[in-house]
């Protein structure tokens, strides 16, 4: 190209004013709150009834992570044996919900847990000392001190 058609081209070239392409509507985004009412419609429709007054819901991952709801959503066809449980969910380690989740585990949950205990035990850093309990050897016969102050 020559330059006398790149600067004719370059004068054409219009920004705003008559005639220029409209700037396009600004795209707000919609909260999630739509997301939840056609989720909890649809489970309506699949015929699941809300479960109320549940608190927490754990489910156990097999690496021995924790998925952890809190105050969740629980919708359940029991005929079908199906839940439906929605909310805010947290991957936490098993350890860290240990003394309250004790009576929710199964046997299998109960054996992980046993072979987490043994693997903790053996990464016991090295060098610190077992503490014992030292117990005096008895010396004297304490029955007899008891019959003679009597």
């Amino acid at each position: 190209m020559n330059p006398e058609k790149l600067k004719a081209l370059q004068e054409q070239v219009r920004i705003g004013g008559k005639g220029s392409a409209r700037r396009k509507k600004k795209v707000v985004h919609k909260t999630t709150a739509g997301d939840e009412k056609k989720l909890q419609t649809t489970l309506k429709k699949l015929g699941m009834n809300a479960i109320p007054g549940i608190e927490e819901v754990n489910m156990f991952k097999k690496d021995g992570q924790v998925l952890h709801f809190t105050n969740p959503k629980v919708s359940a066809l029991l005929p079908a044996n199906t839940f439906a449980i929605s909310g805010n969910a947290e991957s936490k380690a098993l350890t860290e919900l240990l003394p309250g989740i004790l009576s929710q585990m199964g046997t299998d949950g109960l054996a992980g847990l046993k072979q987490l205990a043994e693997s903790l035990g053996q990464t016991k850093p090295d060098g610190i000392p077992e503490e014992e309990d030292e117990v005096p050897e008895l010396t004297e016969n304490f029955d007899e001190a008891s019959k003679n102050d009597s």
